[in-house]
């Protein structure tokens, strides 16, 4: 450990690790550099943005039995949103990140052999490519620049850094490939974790988080529409985007002034099954409906997605269609291509089979969410299904995403929010409660009476009868279902 005088503000700057190049003054900002036996000023390091993170400088866990701090951080910015890198120092001086975007973290840290590898400018998300002898799927390719930074850091960052990368997945391993310093690219090898799993202590406690998130320090984020002045429910800090109910107008919210980012285009008002801003308690955690959405298909096809947001669960989706309510959430986990001329996947063991291929695209938009949404997004969708579950890959020009879904019965969504549900309890996936179908069970009673009083006849001249019953007994249940689908009560 090394503690020097900031060469701006004077005061105790520590170096707690020898691979830190630089640290950032919590005083002043200023970023001090390492120079052999001095320090150097070089220049301020702005604000990061006080988030929905529960991790902070100073956290600490455990990796495979070996313990770590949180001893820095830098932000980075890129087209369709922000995560945070938290640089960390293990006890036995060892080094290693920790990403943390929207609630899904992995660790890597830098591998020091030699591959070939494909350039920046040729990487596409969805495609394989061969890397270290295993191939690997590209699940992100962006351009990001460095808005904040705080604590040791092991190289110069400042204002003006630019940081291009790309994320690779196979199964829980994941790499980065860091373009930022030209090719060949920095590798860095690791794994896809859970918060949970670091056995993390000293995190900001969800009180913490809510009171400081969408902050600078000493600074409020407007919660009024910059555009049209109305007034926009969401949770500061949680996400970086917002679409204006009213207006549709798109706004930055991730700085100390709400800004707009794109005016909105004119389209339908659309009425939702859930508010805004209702609450759940789903699994004994507290959720909040931040965001809404409404997508279709490439037949004109229409559903309702919902984010929901947890201070510790994070992010998740209900999702609402004409079949019912299913519940979703990003794998961090990504399947192993299974007999690739087939199309199917693996997740634990089960085979999924290929089930749709389609286009999807945004209609409208309403609320806060954790990357930039706008009208006319569009996305390719790959399904997948194992009985009642399913998984969907999602690709976009410059991101690739798998999640996992099961049904949720519309009681179910009832029970979890209460009046804050506008929906019809007894229309989950196209069946009706026993209780509902009694048009239905009359029909049964009179064609089983029908065919009582016919048996006689039918079994005299049964080839030219029976399709006369059949023909009556479809008479009588077909509206009995048309009645029961249609039953207010």
């Amino acid at each position: 450990m090394q503690i020097v005088s900031c060469p701006s503000c004077g005061a105790e700057v520590t170096f707690r690790s020898h691979a830190s190049v630089v640290a950032v003054c919590e005083y002043c900002a200023t970023t001090v550099l390492k120079d052999a036996d001095t320090v150097k000023y070089f220049g301020k390091m702005s604000a990061v943005l006080e988030d929905y993170s529960p991790i902070q400088i100073g956290t600490a866990g455990v990796l495979a039995g070996r313990a770590f701090t949180v001893i820095g951080r830098i932000q980075l910015r890129y087209a369709a949103g922000m995560w945070n890198e938290w640089y960390l120092l293990f006890d036995d001086g060892a080094t290693s990140w920790l990403g943390d975007s929207s609630g899904l973290y992995t660790i890597t840290a830098e591998f020091k052999g030699e591959a070939r590898l494909p350039a920046f400018e040729q990487l596409q998300p969805g495609h394989n490519y061969d890397i270290n002898g295993a191939r690997y799927t590209a699940a992100e390719i962006r351009v990001a620049d460095c808005v904040g930074g705080q604590g040791e850091l092991p190289f110069r960052v400042g204002d003006g850094y630019q940081s291009k990368v790309a994320d690779f997945r196979r199964g829980a391993e994941f790499i980065t490939l860091d373009y930022s310093d030209g090719t060949p690219p920095v590798i860095y090898t690791g794994a896809a974790v859970t918060l949970d799993s670091l056995q993390p202590q000293l995190l900001r406690d969800p009180d913490t988080i809510l009171r400081a998130a969408g902050r600078y320090r000493g600074k409020l984020d407007a919660l009024d529409c910059p555009s049209c002045g109305s007034a926009i429910k969401y949770l500061p800090g949680v996400t970086t985007t917002l679409v204006c109910a009213a207006c549709q107008a798109q706004i930055d919210a991730s700085s100390a002034k709400a800004q707009v980012i794109a005016a909105g285009e004119q389209v339908a008002k659309v009425r939702t099954t859930i508010d805004l801003g209702a609450t759940a308690t789903i699994n004994q955690q507290d959720f909040t409906i931040i965001g809404a959405m409404r997508r279709a298909d490439d037949e004109g096809t229409e559903w309702t997605e919902y984010l929901l947001y947890g201070a510790r669960a994070g992010f998740s989706w209900l999702v609402e269609t004409d079949e019912g309510w299913t519940g979703a959430t990003v794998m961090a986990e990504w399947p192993v291509q299974y007999q690739p001329g087939a199309g199917n996947v693996v997740v634990d063991r089960v085979n999924y089979r290929s089930l749709y291929e389609y286009g999807s695209t945004v209609t409208w938009a309403a609320g806060a969410f954790n990357w930039r949404v706008a009208v006319g997004d569009h996305t390719r969708v790959q399904e997948y299904q194992a009985g009642q579950i399913r998984l969907a890959r999602e690709t976009t020009a410059h991101e690739m995403t798998w999640s996992r879904s099961s049904p949720v019965p519309a009681d179910q969504m009832k029970a979890w929010f209460g009046a804050q549900f506008h929906g019809k309890v007894n229309a989950a996936f196209g069946a009706k409660p026993f209780a509902r179908n009694r048009h239905r069970d009359a029909a049964k009673y009179i064609i089983m009476l029908m065919l009582v009083v016919n048996a006689v006849p039918m079994l005299m001249n049964f080839s030219s009868t029976w399709y006369l019953s059949a023909l009556g007994a479809l008479a009588i249940y077909l509206p009995a279902i048309f009645l029961d689908n249609n039953d207010p009560s």
